[in-house]
């Protein structure tokens, strides 16, 4: 049976493999999806699945840069995103796309009836999963996107590559429509920052992040104001339909998934 996996550290808590079964059971494909947990090393693990006649995999933190430099091949929004989150191999080799952008913008406008179009928009975080979102986002062309980041080099460079800004966390600003946490923070029950102003009464707070319960910066962006928060349950859904559909060439349903999370 063909396999596919989700590379990542720490990857216990990803529900990937239930959403693509459903995906399947949906499609009348036949396929095993399994975790594999992978500290260092991505290139060696991803070698050996791929060796062992594995078809697909997902990548999440921290190894989105490294399936980058591991795929043979990369799509335009692969190479834009400088990060894979989806790789598929094929005659030629490993192929390297990143889906995480679309699937965001999905959850974001379609799901869930956000406007980006003229909005200031602010971005937690310059690691892959920020990379993998910025050029979609911009092209709904927001008033304004901001990255800020605890070393705010790495947001400078990062804003400077996609024609948008870079600040420090303690800089980042006040009063945006949509701020986005692409940080890791959650996994680990902290905050990326501790600023209420940053975000406008109203406005939207958006977790890439999903945990069972809340996540601590939804939970302070609902007290900070926010009108609407939204964890990364949706984008995961979305993200992996876009993956499913790569791999197997149909695109699977995720309305009841969306609505079984909610």
């Amino acid at each position: 049976m063909d396999r596919y996996c989700l590379f990542g550290y720490p990857v216990e808590h990803s529900k990937s493999p239930e959403i693509h079964q459903e995906f399947a059971r949906q499609t009348g494909e036949e396929l095993v999806y399994e975790k594999i947990e992978v500290e260092k090393h991505f290139e060696t693990a991803a070698m050996s699945f791929f060796a062992a006649g594995g078809c697909g995999a997902n990548v999440t933190l921290p190894h989105k840069q490294a399936a980058l430099e591991y795929a043979d091949m990369l799509t335009g929004r692969a190479k834009r995103a400088g990060a894979v989150n989806t790789l598929m191999a094929d005659a030629d080799g490993i192929f390297g796309d990143n889906t995480d952008g679309v699937g965001l913008l999905r959850d974001l406008t379609v799901n869930n009836g956000v406007a980006i179009r003229d909005s200031r928009v602010l971005v937690l975080g310059a690691s892959g999963a920020a990379r993998g979102i910025l050029g979609p986002l911009l092209a709904e062309k927001p008033a304004e996107i901001v990255i800020a980041n605890r070393t705010p080099e790495r947001a400078e460079r990062l804003a400077e590559e996609f024609g948008a800004q870079g600040r420090a966390l303690d800089a980042a600003g006040k009063g945006y429509d949509l701020v986005i946490n692409a940080t890791s923070a959650s996994l680990q029950h902290e905050l990326p920052l501790d600023d209420e102003n940053v975000i406008r009464e109203g406005g939207t707070a958006c977790d890439l992040v999903y945990l069972d319960e809340p996540t601590l910066f939804l939970r302070w962006a609902q007290a900070a104001g926010a009108g609407q928060c939204i964890d990364g349950w949706g984008m995961l859904v979305e993200q992996a339909a876009e993956s499913f559909a790569l791999w197997r060439g149909i695109r699977p349903e995720t309305a009841g998934l969306l609505r079984r999370n909610g």
